[in-house]
């Protein structure tokens, strides 16, 4: 009986997942909007996304993935006005530069131990997804937790959502994503999933968690009735 149903919830996963695969799981897919990166989660030294483009925003001249780039541009239209000025600073980045930033970083601070504390290992940006953006005051560059007392700051953690961004990196949540607050770091992940995760106060990883056990209870649920 037991292994009757347990056999059940295997086929009904296997029924789900067959065919859609990226819907079940879409932190795997690496073309969709919530692909998880980080330092567990690796991307591969040869990916670049597609639809790259320049994005029509103020600041330093940077790319994304097309629909992340028009949702940026919707973001910095909606801020200009409420009265709140931002800057790009960083968007896409390949694995190649991401390397060369990561190796500079060694270089001034002395190690990898403590480089690893200031910057990502190439393959594990999310910048490499082409779906994050840094950003600053304007016409600034610096990239600091200040940025989170500013009007700018205040005002991107509590609309970015709007847009299908994230603030990626929380405060508290350090040992969970692996990298250290930063509020100035945004993420596309779609307007209902960014609405979702910022709902939930959650971080990226911790909200794909409840996301799999929803599905899984899901699964349960089905293959008992």
């Amino acid at each position: 009986m037991v292994l009757g149903k347990m056999l059940s919830v295997v086929l009904t996963g296997a029924a789900l997942l067959s065919g859609s695969k990226n819907a079940a799981l879409p932190e795997k897919n690496i073309n969709g909007d919530i692909f998880l990166v980080n330092r567990q989660h690796v991307i591969s030294e040869q990916y670049v996304p597609d639809s790259l483009r320049k994005t029509q925003v103020h600041g330093m001249s940077q790319s994304m993935r097309e629909d992340a780039a028009a949702a940026l541009e919707e973001l910095f239209q909606a801020a200009q006005s409420e009265g709140v000025k931002l800057s790009s600073v960083s968007g896409y980045r390949s694995y190649s530069k991401q390397s060369l930033i990561y190796s500079r970083k060694v270089g001034r601070t002395g190690s990898e131990a403590e480089a690893d504390k200031l910057v990502a290992r190439p393959g594990t940006s999310e910048h490499q997804l082409g779906l994050a953006m840094d950003l600053a005051t304007r016409d600034s560059s610096t990239l600091s937790e200040r940025f989170a007392s500013t009007a700018e700051g205040q005002w991107v953690y509590a609309n970015c959502q709007r847009f299908g961004f994230i603030v990626r990196y929380l405060k508290g949540y350090e040992d969970v994503t692996g990298y250290s607050y930063e509020p100035w770091h945004i993420r596309y992940v779609g307007r209902e999933n960014a609405e979702a995760i910022a709902a939930s106060g959650l971080p990226l990883e911790t909200y794909l968690s409840g996301w799999k056990l929803e599905l899984y209870d899901y699964l349960i649920h089905q293959a008992m009735n």
